[in-house]
């Protein structure tokens, strides 16, 4: 294990113990701060004034959601439109090595920043607010391909889920995640938090979003879904498990599988991309 991956471990395995004591005396910040951590990112965010170089000559517009704001990002081209959702500790700019294939279409190519992240409002992360934001970036843009990457990707199946009658005919899912408790045991697990906690987490789940963690499954969601689809994943991804891209697959009717190796959790690979635009031509 490397020397910053071990630091990092220890720090959390710390923090986690911290979390646990403060259980038993106050719950209700040991809460506040398990959740803090398990959904703020720490970077990603992006300065209008030293903005990355692929984003720095694009059109772009900042919409309103509640008392949120989000940015998009658009390289012009023909009447197809494509929309580009990227994932955890990330913004638009994780697109560089993406878009030259993209364009070679001549498409409209539209990327958006998550909440907490690029040139969007807030410290708090969550899939339900990124499905809003998308939702608004699609009614403006009206595009017919929308590809995810990680979380993004989750949140793009999540956003199909509950708005199944939108333009999109076609969607692209790299290295994401399904299982919102597969996500949260994980974290539970790094931090060797007690029962106590996973089961506060569970309730705040519930609390403010309405739904338990077993429901908020992107299997689930799929088995709805009529568009077709994509899904790619890296039997080598070390920040989400293979079998997570496997139970998306399973139950999206109108969809494709492809594992690759070696690609990791970033999923950029010139043989990929070539079966993606196969597939977006097709």
């Amino acid at each position: 294990m490397q020397v910053k991956k071990r630091i990092r471990l220890v720090t959390l395995k710390s923090v986690g113990f911290y979390i646990n004591c403060l259980s038993y005396v106050k719950p209700k910040k040991a809460l506040a701060l398990s959740y803090a951590l398990f959904s703020e990112p720490r970077i990603g965010k992006l300065q209008k004034e030293n903005l990355p170089e692929i984003l720095q000559h694009t059109e772009t517009e900042t919409f309103q959601h509640d008392e949120h704001h989000f940015k998009t990002y658009v390289w012009q081209g023909n009447e197809t439109k494509i929309l580009l959702v990227h994932g955890w500790e990330s913004n638009a700019a994780r697109w560089q090595k993406t878009l030259p294939y993209l364009q070679k279409s001549g498409s409209t190519i539209i990327a958006i920043d998550a909440p907490a992240h690029g040139q969007s409002s807030g410290k708090e992360f969550n899939v339900p607010l990124y499905a809003q934001f998308i939702n608004k970036a699609v009614q403006k843009h009206q595009p017919t391909i929308i590809i995810g990457h990680s979380i993004g990707g989750i949140a793009c199946v999540y956003h199909q889920h509950l708005f199944p009658n939108t333009t999109i005919q076609k969607m692209v899912i790299l290295g994401a995640p399904s299982d919102l408790k597969t996500l949260l045991e994980n974290y539970v697990n790094l931090l060797s938090l007690n029962h106590k906690m996973y089961a506060l987490m569970e309730a705040r789940f519930l609390t403010h979003f309405n739904f338990k963690i077993d429901d908020f499954s992107g299997r689930k969601f799929a088995q709805d879904i009529n568009i077709q689809g994509f899904i790619a994943h890296d039997t080598e991804d070390d920040v989400v498990a293979f079998t997570e891209g496997k139970k998306i697959a399973s139950t999206w009717k109108n969809s494709q599988f492809i594992s690759t190796k070696g690609l990791g959790h970033g999923m950029h690979d010139d043989e990929l991309y070539e079966k993606v635009i196969a597939f977006l031509q097709e």
